[in-house]
């Protein structure tokens, strides 16, 4: 099964050229203000795109899906080919798959965890969700450590989910974005990890999409 990840698109995705393959994961900035109208665009994108299976996780960019919850779920109907998951998931190829848009305290924006331990606690109950036999996991952010280096240097990625990662036996994808300068991949014992953003720090987007064959 090969899977095509992007993530971190931020309006540009008509420029992004991307490969065929067997289903297609977005981890979500598909937009940069989250409006319901550029919303629609890109999904009429994503609609559009030849992959059997399409699978969409908001980022925190994506206002719409977390203001409004009526709009996801017309959007939802509007566009049956995209899968949204908001703490949710879906099996593709025999394989379990769940998706998540949070993560730790970021600037306001969409779908944080508050600050300090409040923002910890909040963590650890949201990813105890994951069920246990996850093995294609899609979060917005990255984990604390992998793929998750600000261009200062900070490591920024969630502490509390990677925890949940190393109970999850059966786990042997994890695709996020979010933090631009994060992009590419790494193998840490079964469980390949990538982030797929799109755009580079400068929202140009020319970071090439991530191609993972998986055996079912």
């Amino acid at each position: 099964m090969r899977i095509v990840c992007i993530s971190d698109t931020h309006d540009r995705h008509e420029e992004i050229a991307v490969p065929n393959g067997d289903v297609l994961v977005h981890s979500g900035d598909l937009t940069m203000t989250g409006s319901p109208a550029t919303v629609v665009r890109a999904f009429a994108w994503l609609s559009a795109l030849p992959h059997e299976t399409v699978i969409f996780v908001p980022g925190n960019h994506d206002f719409a899906f977390e203001r409004d919850p009526a709009f996801a779920e017309a959007l939802a109907a509007r566009f049956p080919r995209v899968q949204i998951l908001v703490d949710a998931g879906t099996t593709v190829g025999g394989l379990r798959v769940y998706g998540s848009p949070y993560q730790p305290w970021f600037h306001s924006w969409a779908f944080n965890f508050a600050k300090g331990e409040a923002g910890e606690r909040e963590a650890q109950e949201r990813w105890a969700l994951i069920p246990d036999d996850t093995s294609i996991l899609i979060t917005h952010g990255p984990v604390r450590g992998i793929l998750d280096r600000t261009s200062r240097g900070e490591h920024v990625g969630c502490r509390q989910l990677a925890a949940r990662i190393e109970a999850l036996e059966s786990l042997r994808l994890h695709v996020c974005g979010h933090i631009h300068e994060g992009y590419g991949t790494q193998r840490r014992g079964n469980v390949s990890y990538v982030n797929a953003s799109s755009c580079d720090l400068a929202y140009q987007p020319r970071q090439a999409p991530i191609v993972v064959d998986l055996a079912p």
